[in-house]
């Protein structure tokens, strides 16, 4: 089994279809796309022992939140120190690694529910699953860009769609299977967590058995790497992994992922909740709503990187930004009018500009450092993830319930967040702005990229 795994039975026959490559790096991450659908899963966790309503024993939402954040900020940790060891011992096995840790998390996360313990969820979903994310998430990224050098964006943005289409699949199954299991005596949702852990570990590792890196000198045919440049940000050259933490480019790179991150993250980590408290909407709207705002974040993702290799990965996120402080800044004031229509037409920009954002990095770095260690240095980059997976969910969360407790309405106390959300792209903005081309002391010499 362990010479299945192995880098050197993953490298593709002559004649191999580069076309099947998506498939799999899209079973991955429509899998773990799940996590942007947890917050289907926090009302009924907040009624556990009451069952058809939360009573004292039960958990608050302020403590459900920190199991996504801890998800998300595990991802990243998980992403920044083995992006090294993926790119040693190729996909295939970090698919692998990443199906057992996500499903197993799933699992423990059914016995926390079972035994009442949020710390079992904590270690389950949180850091198990955290796991899982981070090596899924990561996996496919070097091998697509390496067989789609023509358009890089568009290749990341395939894979990177189904990340954000996740909670489409996620959203409704997780309700469906509660509705399922729930009864008098329980709400379903230990039930759930356990059947989806055997089907997303199921699906994951049929993208582990499908995968293939390409040989090397590989090449698509008729390619020409002059003419897919994509601006005076292109290098011509490959950084070092090490080296790239040493660079202003990969800080500001860096900055801008944080940022509009948590601009979007902690609206997707709240969803559910938010709508129905903000415009009033019905808790199975909500849950059609989450859905919705997953289609879009898969949409994005696709459409904005695909752009990208058109337009620039540095005029994509000048767009993001001054369209993101634009929305946020007017969500409060169309909340006020009552217009759900308008109200969910600015989100589901917002959140194709979002996904977009995780979907064109991969490329933007790649233009910047080289593909030798771009699987490394993306993994690296995650971190900016991990803290906006806390920051994102701590402003929704933290700032509602001050809000709440000041007096203020549960529809008026998001304004405040929407506000400093906005402050926060404006910063990113500026960040995006100061990026320039890699000077060529940081790129590898001959005798490193032969030695490896």
């Amino acid at each position: 089994m362990s010479g299945f795994l192995d880098k050197e039975r993953t490298v593709a026959e002559p004649g191999f279809n580069r076309w099947l490559i998506p498939p799999a790096a899209l079973a991955i991450h429509l899998s773990i796309g799940q996590v942007y659908a947890f917050s289907v899963f926090n009302e009924p966790l907040t009624r556990v022992i009451g069952v058809t309503e939360s009573v004292p024993a039960d958990w608050k939402l302020t403590t459900l939140g920190w199991i996504f954040s801890i998800a998300i900020a595990v991802l990243g940790l998980t992403a920044a120190f083995g992006g090294r060891w993926l790119e040693q011992v190729g996909p295939r096995k970090g698919m692998v690694v990443a199906a057992t840790a996500w499903g197993g998390g799933f699992l423990i996360s059914a016995l926390g529910v079972w035994v009442h313990s949020v710390w079992l969820l904590y270690l389950g979903y949180g850091v198990f699953g955290g796991i899982g994310l981070g090596f899924a998430y990561i996996s496919p990224v070097k091998t697509l860009i390496r067989w789609f050098p023509d358009r890089p964006g568009m290749a990341t943005g395939m894979a990177i769609m189904g990340f954000g289409g996740g909670a489409m699949i996620g959203s409704p199954l997780a309700v469906n299977l509660m509705d399922f299991y729930s009864g008098p005596e329980t709400v379903g949702v230990a039930e759930t967590f356990a059947t989806m852990g055997i089907l997303y570990f199921l699906l994951m590792m049929f993208g582990a058995l499908i995968v293939r890196v390409p040989r090397e000198g590989w090449a698509p045919a008729g390619y020409d790497p002059s003419k897919a440049a994509t601006g005076k940000l292109q290098t011509d050259g490959h950084v070092h992994v090490d080296q790239a933490l040493k660079t202003p480019q990969f800080w500001l790179v860096w900055a801008v992922l944080c940022l509009n991150v948590t601009a979007g993250i902690g609206v997707l980590g709240q969803a559910s909740v938010m709508s129905q408290e903000m415009v009033g909407i019905s808790a199975s709207a909500a849950a059609g709503f989450v859905g919705l705002l997953s289609l879009f974040n898969m949409i994005g993702r696709f459409f904005w990187a695909s752009l990208s290799d058109y337009i620039g990965r540095k005029a994509t996120y000048t767009t993001f930004f001054v369209l993101g402080i634009l929305l946020y800044s007017l969500v409060p004031t169309i909340a006020n009018w009552g217009v759900v229509g308008l109200f969910v037409l600015a989100y589901m920009v917002i959140i194709s500009m979002y996904g977009g954002g995780f979907a064109t990095v991969p490329a933007y770095l790649r233009d910047l450092f080289g593909t030798e260690h771009v699987g490394a240095i993306h993994g690296r980059l995650l971190t900016a993830w991990s803290v906006a997976g806390i920051l994102g969910p701590v402003l929704i969360n933290y700032l509602r319930e001050f809000q709440i407790q000041a007096g203020v309405a549960p529809a008026q106390a998001y304004s405040l967040t929407m506000y400093i959300m906005a402050a926060l792209l404006g910063v990113g903005l500026a960040c995006n702005l100061a990026i320039g081309a890699m000077h060529r002391r940081h790129l590898m010499s001959p005798e490193q990229l032969a030695f490896k």
